[in-house]
Order: C-alpha cells, then sequence, then structure tokens
C-alpha cells in the first residue's frame, strides 16, 4: 500500500492476549540496571524484562493480521528485509543546526550532536528557550547552550529523577523523596540559587505539629502527609493553573501550588510506585503506575480548594506501565509499558482505546508528544518515532540509534532555524521539507550522553537519503564543540520502498 508522504505501508496486528508473567521485587542495585532478566515492581525503569502485554478491559475491538515482528531488526532470520537495508550501518548524516552557513540543501532529519560528561547515567532533562538541563545519579544539574556546558549546580543529595521548568524557577524531584526548587540569578544566568524545597520548611513544621497530618505507611511507620518518602520518580506542570503534580514510589500524587509552594493535596493513587504523571486536556490529569494501571483523574475547584477525583481507568494490566505522554492538540493519550508496547486512547472517541504501536523488544522508558509525532525511547537503546495520520493511523517514520545504554528521558522542542527559514520570504529556496514542521529531540540515556537529533514529519525519498550519505561520507562534518562527528549513529529511513517499515494501527 502507497502512502502520499512516501514509503509503503502496512497493517500492524494486536495480538490475542497470551499467559502473563508477574513482576518480582524492585532490585535497587546499579548491577542489574543492565540486565534484561532484571525484574521489578517499581520499575524505577531500571527494569527492562521483556513481557507479553495485557490489553485494556475498555479495548472495543481486538484483530489479528501478519505480525510486525516477522519483519523485526532484531529478527536474525536471513528473510528479514532489513539485511538489505542501506541504513543498518552508520549513518554519516551528521550537521550543525547552530551553523548559519548550513548548506540549504543539507538533511533534515538525523542526529546533530552528542553531549557526554563522564559522572553519572542522565535520568533526566528539561528545555527551557536556548537551555538544557540535564540531571543524573552525581546529584549534579548540568546546564547545556548550544551543546557546550554552560553552567551547573549540585544538590546536597539524591539522584536527579525529575527536572520541570517553570518561569525562573526549576523544580528537581530526587530519590531521597525531595523536591528542590532552584531560580535563576536575574543579574547572571549563569547562576542558580537555591530557592526552597516543597513542602516549604515553615509548612513542614507547622503541620508537624498535629497529629493528624501523619499517615501510617509500611513497617508502621508514620510521616507526614504533604511529603513524599520516598524517590520522586516523575513531575507534571500545568502552567495555566500554576500547579505542579508529582509522582513517587510511595505510591501518592501529590498536588502543589506554585507560587505558594503549599501542597493542596495528597493522593494514594495506586497500588505500587507511580512512575508517570501528565497534566492533560480537559482539566484531567494521568498517572501511570508499577501496579499496571493508568488512571484519569479530574480536577474541580470546589469550595475555592480544589480536588482531584478518580473518573476512569484506561489500563489494567500485569505488567508495569512506566511511561506517559499527552499530545494536547490531538486530545491523545500514549502509555509505555515494560513489555515494549505503547498503548494510546483517543478523546474523540471518549477515550477509548486506539490502538497499540510496537517497535520495541524490551521496556520503554520514556515518552514525547510533539506536534504530530511521538517519540517512545527504551532499553533497548532506541528512540523510535510515530506519526499520527489524520485517520488516526500511525506510522513508525524511523528509528533513531547510537546510543549504547538504555534511553530514560526525552525532550522536543520546536525547530526554530527550520522555522526562521521557512518564514525567510528572501531565501530563494527551503529546507527539504518545506513547511512541516521540525523538531529538535533530547535523549538522555544510562550511557552517560545526551543525544541531539532533528527529526522533521516529511519522509524524504529514499534517492535523497542516498545522495545525501555519499555527500557527508566524503568529508567529515565538524560537530558544534569543533572536533569530527564519527558518525555511529544512524536513522532507519521510511523512505526506503524495500523496508515495509511503516506499521499502521486501525
Amino acid at each position: 500500500m502507497r502512502n502520499s508522504k512516501g514509503g509503503t505501508t502496512m497493517i500492524a496486528d494486536r495480538p490475542l492476549v497470551p499467559g502473563r508473567a508477574k513482576f518480582g521485587a524492585l532490585l535497587h542495585s546499579e548491577s542489574n540496571i543492565f540486565s534484561p532478566r532484571h525484574h521489578a515492581s517499581h520499575i524505577d525503569d531500571d527494569s527492562y524484562s521483556r513481557r507479553h502485554s495485557s490489553s485494556s478491559a475498555m479495548s472495543p475491538r481486538s484483530f489479528v493480521s501478519v505480525s510486525p515482528y516477522a519483519m523485526s531488526p532484531w529478527n536474525n532470520q536471513s528473510s528479514s528485509p532489513y539485511t538489505k537495508s542501506p541504513w543498518i550501518t552508520s549513518s554519516p548524516i551528521i550537521f550543525n543546526p547552530f551553523d548559519e552557513d548550513d548548506d540549504e540543501n543539507s538533511p533534515r532529519n538525523g542526529l546533530i550532536g552528542s553531549m557526554v560528561r563522564e559522572e553519572g547515567h542522565v535520568y533526566s532533562l528539561a528545555v527551557s528557550g536556548d537551555l538544557l538541563y540535564t540531571g543524573s545519579d552525581s546529584k549534579n544539574i548540568r546546564v547545556w547552550k548550544n551543546m557546550k556546558e554552560f553552567s551547573g549546580f549540585k544538590c546536597n543529595s539524591g539522584l536527579v529523577k525529575a527536572i520541570v521548568i517553570s518561569g525562573q524557577r526549576i523544580f528537581t524531584g530526587h530519590q531521597d523523596g525531595k523536591i528542590r526548587v532552584w531560580k535563576v540569578s536575574p543579574k547572571n544566568p549563569s547562576v542558580h540559587k537555591r530557592f526552597g524545597s516543597l513542602p516549604s520548611f515553615k509548612d513542614f513544621l507547622r503541620g508537624s505539629l498535629n497529629p493528624k497530618n501523619y499517615v501510617e505507611v509500611r513497617r508502621r511507620r508514620n510521616v507526614l502527609r504533604i511529603r513524599h518518602y520516598d524517590a520522586v520518580s516523575c513531575m507534571s506542570l500545568n502552567e495555566e493553573q500554576g500547579i505542579l503534580y508529582s509522582g513517587s514510589w510511595d505510591k501518592t500524587l501529590k498536588v502543589w501550588r506554585i507560587a505558594t509552594s503549599k501542597c493542596l493535596e495528597s493522593i494514594t493513587a495506586h497500588e505500587d510506585a507511580v512512575n508517570s504523571v501528565v497534566s492533560g486536556f480537559d482539566s484531567l490529569v494521568f498517572t501511570g503506575s508499577a501496579d499496571g494501571t493508568v488512571k484519569v483523574w479530574r480536577r474541580e475547584l470546589k469550595c475555592e480548594t480544589i480536588r482531584h477525583f478518580l473518573v476512569q481507568t484506561l489500563l489494567k494490566q500485569e505488567n508495569a506501565v512506566t511511561a506517559l505522554a499527552v499530545n494536547l492538540e490531538s486530545a491523545v493519550v500514549y502509555c509505555g509499558s515494560s513489555d515494549g508496547l505503547v498503548n494510546y486512547w483517543e478523546r474523540e472517541k471518549h477515550l477509548s482505546h486506539g490502538g497499540v504501536l510496537r517497535c520495541h523488544k524490551l521496556a520503554v522508558l520514556c515518552l514525547a508528544a510533539a506536534g504530530n509525532l511521538v517519540f517512545s525511547g527504551s532499553a533497548d537503546k532506541n528512540i523510535c518515532v510515530w506519526r499520527r495520520e489524520p485517520s488516526g493511523a500511525h506510522a513508525c517514520l524511523s528509528v533513531l540509534t547510537g546510543h549504547t545504554g538504555p534511553v530514560k528521558c526525552l525532550a522536543v522542542e520546536e525547530d526554530r532555524h527550520h522555522r526562521d527559514d521557512v518564514n525567510n520570504d528572501n531565501r530563494g529556496s527551503v529546507h527539504v521539507g518545506g513547511g512541516d514542521p521540525s523538531w529538535v529531540v533530547y535523549s538522555g540515556s544510562l550511557d552517560k550522553s545526551v543525544k541531539v537529533w532533528r527529526v522533521s514529519e516529511h519522509v524524504p525519498e529514499l534517492r535523497q537519503m542516498r545522495a545525501w550519505e555519499q555527500q557527508y561520507a566524503s568529508s567529515g562534518y565538524a560537530s558544534p564543540n569543533g572536533s569530527v562527528v564519527s558518525g555511529r549513529s544512524s536513522v532507519r529511513s521510511a523512505g526506503d520502498r524495500s523496508l515495509n517499515r511503516r506499521h499502521y494501527q486501525n
């Protein structure tokens, strides 16, 4: 089947539900991070065992056709079309988006560069303007600008598991259960000072005086309700309401007022660790947990008090839910889990199950959505790029490879350089892809590196990709820091007609 965007298509199946294996207990040992047999109950996304999935009880239909796994790049059968693919080898399509003299005929998809600092696994990242913030298990938060280290700041304790930025404030969630707040110095943007924590020290002292503010947790331990007592695994910001959501291994979802640093609500949301939280559309908040569920909470204002109520459970399975993302424009919710699958639900169908995206052989650890694209990072070290078509089907455009460790976090922003080029009427020609949106993708990995990619919603023809590859193979291309990038990363393009690389979901 041909598509108007180019490339061949294939109908992907949704498998019948086989038997399931239950999760074991979480092992907090770093030595088990890369073991594919490591089981988890918390699945701090550091467990990557492959399992079969069980679909939501709300799934309206199931169907069977030829399995795309027969064409998987991880299938070593000689009959696989991937053995003939020119993209299996390392791709020299590497270029500098910050070079104003960049050839206007250069490719618009591929690796831009890498940032490596030998100080720990990269667990979190966030983008604000031209600055990139990265967090690792070294307790440092590094700030990068134009792919060069700009500044950094360090906390006293706690692996940095989540970063959220609101204006001049940076919120960091840590392994020790604390949420720290930092502020950019107005005099020197490279200086970041500790501004406080959530909850504030004043609220913590005031709340600790009242016995009613304590709750009993495991081992008959009493803790203050407004404070996480286990790792803060995820955070999400609702800037319109001025609210920050935080999820933790302590199974709770907490709601914070950014202006006052007050905890508005503490909810025991799941039966196991909360691995992901995202603020969505229509006053909805979505949470995913190691207990295998995705829950929907509605935010309501009652008597000038914000409260959240459980309205729906989208998914219930034995495989841990490890990542969530929401496309606010198309109102679609995406969920990644430890079996390597990505499920999605659509608002226009009353949040009914839309289908399953299959691209990974190990756990999906992170998701990001931008425009019509969805990005999934996995313990298999790859990043799959999906495009949502007007019909609601999803096409796998490409697979970004190059990381040598699990891809732990993703962030996406609009490619400002591409946008400026398209809007410049004085240019004699337009970059490949024309007015199609282009995005810059940041991927953090447990290989201690952050890679930067440019991805367009336009799929170039195979002939163009081969011409570019020959052009960049003839001479090395300088990275932003002046060194020659070796081209170890590659893009498996959907433009190759021989690959049948598009997986569509009905």
